[in-house]
């Protein structure tokens, strides 16, 4: 698949095109997990962050993006949320433990588990990502794919905290 990766943290003054189009393996859902066709991946000012190292990537390469609409390509075992060819989203909560008291108060950006799309896990600039189903999120019709992705954006999860 193609994807655009992020191989060093920079300076964007001093590197105007930090992300490299790259050739890598199509991802493949795990226990759990969807695979999900990339249809559109909204920009953020968070990408900018990771970019330049405010809020670096877990390691690198990296693969940003957490505003990710698309379709379900493949499912993982034990998965039963969605079928394939569902329309999802997925936003800044890549996944959380589920069990601690931050998740159970519907906090999971508190987790100690916590990782993000883009940045702990890879994101939407690519053309399949994977994601556990308890954070892909069904889009409504009346949504094209380009008005929805920003409203996955990060800013809209991170204000709980």
């Amino acid at each position: 698949m193609k994807a655009m990766v992020l191989n060093a943290i920079c300076d964007l003054d001093e590197n105007k095109s930090p992300l490299k189009l790259m050739n890598l393996p199509e991802p493949v859902a795990a226990a759990g997990e969807i695979l999900v066709k990339v249809s559109v991946c909204g920009v953020c000012h968070t990408e900018l962050d990771e970019i330049e190292g405010r809020t670096p990537p877990s390691h690198l390469p990296m693969i940003l993006g957490h505003q990710v609409v698309g379709r379900v390509e493949s499912l993982g075992a034990r998965t039963a949320t969605f079928a394939i060819g569902d329309r999802v989203g997925i936003a800044w909560i890549h996944s959380a433990c589920g069990t601690c008291k931050h998740c159970l108060a519907g906090d999971e950006n508190l987790c100690r588990d916590f990782k993000a799309t883009g940045r702990d896990a890879n994101g939407g600039y690519a053309q399949y990502v994977t994601v556990p189903e308890g954070f892909a999120y069904r889009i409504p019709d009346g949504f094209a794919d380009s008005e929805a992705a920003p409203l996955l954006c990060a800013g809209a999860i991170g204000c709980r905290s």
